[in-house]
């Protein structure tokens, strides 16, 4: 029931807001879910024994966001600019030994990991109009929906059960096709020019990332030994367990509708 109504509340918020409100409000958004999945982030990282400098991360994870999705400035200096500061800190520690490597790319991998992709769904957002942002949740919804009752009804093989133990193949494919059909019709609506060719690699390509992004935080944190990456949506635990799917998908929708739907 928890979970239920943490669902009620959350997406009229997330839904309203990217139908109602200018995209500069997608933007926001996506800036503030950064800075929470950048908090959850940090202590999967500490957990797992590294140190981020968090105030240097964190704001480069904001401006790889904000670069990507209002031009604000350019990623790849916010991304070079990361670089340069992190292995200077790195530097001024004086300190040796195998943990620079892990701790600086730790430190880094947010802005990628999530600052970019996050600031790619504002972008759509811009370039693609409020329907293009739906589509792309309904197509993630719809697959996270089939995988699981799909896998419940006949799941027999483990997908990956050291990651995660009740994932299965048959739960995959159902995501799989499930997912691609929704791209696939959705897509002849709010992407009338583009062809269907087009449509299906794309379709499948979203629903097999955004399970890739879902096994890959599941890695983050069985890695940590936690279960959650946070406790701040009742019910669903963290920000990231909410947007691991979108994290890994949402670059490829970008350029999608950036540069191929026509």
């Amino acid at each position: 029931m928890t979970r239920v109504l943490s669902a009620l509340v959350l997406l009229p918020m997330i839904v309203g807001a990217v139908w109602y409100l200018p995209p500069v409000a997608t933007l926001i958004l996506s800036l503030i879910v950064a800075a929470l999945a950048f908090v959850e982030y940090a202590a999967l990282a500490a957990a797992l024994g590294a140190f981020i400098p968090r105030v240097v991360s964190g704001a480069a994870v904001l401006g790889a966001c904000a670069a990507v999705g209002g031009g604000y400035v350019s990623a790849d200096i916010v991304i070079m600019t990361a670089v340069i500061t992190t292995g200077a800190l790195a530097v001024g520690s004086g300190q040796p030994g195998p943990a620079i490597l892990r701790d600086t790319a730790a430190a880094l991998l947010p802005v990628i990991y999530i600052g970019l992709p996050l600031g790619a769904l504002a972008a759509v957002r811009a370039a693609g109009g409020r329907e293009a942002v739906l589509l792309l949740m309904l197509c993630i919804v719809i697959s996270d929906s089939a995988q699981y009752y799909t896998g419940r009804a006949f799941g027999r093989r483990p997908l990956a059960p050291s990651i995660s133990p009740k994932k299965t193949v048959e739960g995959a494919a159902g995501g799989l096709v499930f997912g691609t059909a929704a791209m696939v019709i959705g897509g002849r609506i709010v992407f009338p020019a583009a062809a269907l060719p087009l449509l299906l690699p794309v379709g499948a390509s979203i629903a097999a990332l955004g399970m890739i992004g879902d096994l890959f935080e599941s890695l983050l944190k069985r890695s940590a030994g936690l279960k959650d990456s946070g406790t701040l949506i009742p019910g669903h635990g963290g920000v990231l367990d909410r947007i691991d799917s979108w994290l890994f998908a949402a670059p490829v929708y970008y350029v999608f509708v950036r540069y191929l739907q026509f």
